[in-house]
């Protein structure tokens, strides 16, 4: 099996997500571990929970990689009755590096929102948000053809193997154009309404966004259901560039911390 160093693997994942688009207020990148220690096998998910460090340190892994930053903020203590004490007191002592791929994932076109747009099949697919320079958040294209409100909601619960969704007034004009943004998407309503679509999805929608102009509907998939397929993204990514790499998606793949009955 071939040896690598921490920073190889995140060389190859700043090559599809540059950490220099994330936002402002984000914390993607390596925060836990040195980029010279080595790097013999990764697992990844999409939240670093104390369960997937647990698993990364059974399997014998190295790095971990997720979409979700274990650290977001400033920690103020570090505490084993804290999930994100608990988790990074594990990694430390297990010496396993921590890496996130969070909004650099989330405004490549390939990334999140890409993989959102190319799930319903969408055509024509535009950055919705878009930087100027090939980046930004969100997706917008136009459905393979035409559908009423109530087709595109069973539609969209079927392409993402959805229970259930939450959305405003079903539209009385056909569903044409579709934009996205995984994730908390609730900044950019007023992106999707001047890109012309008829439908926007995201997630973590609060309740006077439902209140929407004529002509256009939100509909909120989740937050988790929204981005997971980026865990698959990131690994195709790296077992493409470490043919003899061990690299594996976590068993405990289920994260959510939202439950539905």
């Amino acid at each position: 099996m071939d040896t690598y160093k921490v920073k190889d693997v995140v060389s190859v994942i700043e090559d599809f997500a540059p950490l220099s688009i994330q936002e402002s207020w984000d914390n993607s990148g390596l925060c836990i571990g040195s980029p010279d220690s080595p790097a013999h096998s990764v697992l990844i998910g999409l939240d670093c929970t104390p369960e997937l460090v647990d698993e990364a340190i059974e399997a014998g892994a190295d790095m971990i990689v997720t979409h979700h930053p274990l650290i977001f903020s400033g920690l103020k203590r570090i505490s084993p009755e804290d999930q994100v004490g608990l988790a990074v007191m594990k990694a430390v002592s297990a010496g396993i590096a921590v890496y996130a791929a969070h909004t650099t994932a989330d405004k490549v076109i390939a990334g999140v929102s890409g993989a959102m747009a190319r799930r319903l099949g969408l055509k024509d697919i535009e950055i919705l948000d878009s930087e100027g320079d090939g980046t930004g958040l969100g997706t917008v294209g136009n459905l393979p053809c035409p559908m009423t409100a109530e087709e595109a909601i069973r539609y969209v619960k079927e392409k993402f193997s959805l229970k259930a969704v939450r959305t405003s007034r079903p539209v009385d004009v056909p569903v044409k154009r579709v934009a996205m943004c995984g994730g908390s998407g609730s900044s950019l309503i007023g992106k999707a309404v001047s890109s012309g679509a008829q439908l926007y999805l995201c997630g973590d929608v609060s309740y006077h966004h439902f209140f929407t102009p004529k002509d256009f509907m939100i509909m909120d998939i989740g937050h988790y259901e929204s981005e997971i397929e980026i865990v698959a993204i990131l690994f195709s990514l790296l077992k493409k560039n470490f043919p003899t790499f061990a690299v594996r998606i976590t068993e405990n793949i289920y994260s959510n911390p939202v439950f539905y009955f």
